[in-house]
């Protein structure tokens, strides 16, 4: 099993995240190649070495080219992602932590998710690095992630609502479940962008009993100086050589619904996944009085439920909503990047143990080798399901 350890001995920010990500393997070119799908303009990703207290690292620096004079809402933030050409487990996965920031803002300013405006975590350099952080965790696709005691850090910082102490306020909000720490350094060592990033991650975590044999590790420079603390965020991959049961309790939550219009049954799916589902599918169904109707069904992790429950109140027709409690084994799934006659594809594999039983291309890698290509979607789906993929889980 393949864990992915995040150690914020020193907090974590956006920026730190992605260092630490490319230091452990990312390549910073296809980094910039992917979040260039955003069609986003008016950045720069600056990579380059740094190094705290003698321990050398990659620093990361979004460097905006554009001056920028607009404050976004969270639906500006999703028509920019989820119009853009990522892959939908990127852009679902950026929506989720810009959801989490979105929903702490109105938490501690009592105003509606919708009429949340951001200010730093709106501006461009945000937008990369959430998105950033979406596309290394999917690179690495680990079966879990584990984080340790975040540090917060200590003092005042200031921010678009004036001088606030140490975590601000948002920040503090989305940090609720996590293990955290504070005053080991004097400045705000966890930002809401780094705090968003691990919580949505932290739905992903799970101790392992086991012991770990760590693989590899990578460094992300902060920009901070402290005489003790050096301010990096260190990330290792690691392995456990047992392997663990994935059998875990996942909740499946469904209605019944005959009376709303079906252009909105893209839209309402999108929210589901953005508030945390795991799966959402539509079943056509008979209803009484011979009104044909659909079934709506949604997996999500215990401790999703609300999110989940509060979308789909807010989102469809339905008056009522019923919850089942489910046992939920999944295989050990690993993401390869392979070399092939279309060029590099990524190919999901899954294990039972260390035996594979299946393997496919990515859909939406076959789809630009297909349109680069011009040979049919078909043929080239044909053609890399016949590629030899017998290596153990990594």
């Amino acid at each position: 099993m393949t864990i992915l350890y995040y150690d914020c001995f020193s907090g974590i920010s956006g920026d730190m995240n992605l260092g630490a990500m490319i230091d452990l393997g990312v390549d910073p070119e296809w980094l910039k190649s992917e979040l260039a799908r955003l069609n986003l303009p008016g950045w720069n990703l600056e990579v380059g070495s740094g190094q705290r207290h003698g321990i050398t690292g990659t620093r990361v620096d979004v460097v905006q080219t554009v001056h920028e004079h607009v404050h976004r809402h969270l639906s500006d933030i999703a028509g920019i992602i989820m119009q853009s050409n990522l892959g939908d487990e990127v852009k679902n996965l950026s929506m989720k932590i810009f959801t989490v920031i979105a929903e702490a803002e109105a938490h501690v300013h009592d105003v509606p998710v919708e009429k949340i405006h951001f200010h730093e975590v709106g501006a461009i350099d945000a937008i990369i690095d959430i998105v950033g952080a979406a596309i290394c965790y999917h690179h690495f696709n680990p079966d879990r992630v584990i984080i340790s005691p975040v540090e917060l850090g200590g003092g005042l910082v200031k921010c678009a609502h004036g001088t606030l102490p140490v975590p601000a306020p948002a920040t503090a909000e989305i940090v609720r479940n996590l293990k955290v720490k504070f005053n080991g350094v004097d400045f705000e060592a966890t930002t809401p962008t780094g705090a968003a990033i691990l919580s949505v991650l932290a739905g992903k975590s799970a101790s392992v009993e086991s012991p770990m044999r760590a693989l590899k590790f990578g460094y992300g420079i902060g920009h901070r100086e402290h005489p003790d603390v050096p301010n990096i965020l260190r990330v290792f991959i690691a392995e456990t050589e047992e392997i663990v049961n994935t059998g875990h309790e996942a909740l499946l939550i469904e209605c019944n619904i005959d009376d709303m219009n079906p252009e909105l049954w893209d839209h309402v799916t999108g929210r589901l996944f953005a508030a945390g589902a795991a799966d959402v599918f539509l079943t056509n169904i008979m209803m009484k009085k011979g009104r044909p109707g659909i079934t709506l069904s949604v997996i999500c992790e215990k401790g999703a439920e609300t999110k989940i429950l509060e979308t789909i109140f807010t989102e469809t027709t339905t008056i009522g909503l019923r919850t089942t409690t489910f046992l939920k084994n999944t295989l050990i799934r690993k993401q390869v990047n392979l070399n092939t006659p279309y060029g590099e594809i990524r190919f999901k594999l899954s294990y039972l143990g260390d035996r594979l039983v299946s393997s496919k291309p990515e859909a939406e890698d076959c789809k630009a080798a297909a349109t680069r290509t011009g040979v049919p979607l078909k043929e080239v789906y044909a053609r890399l399901n016949n590629c030899c993929l017998d290596s153990k889980p990594e």
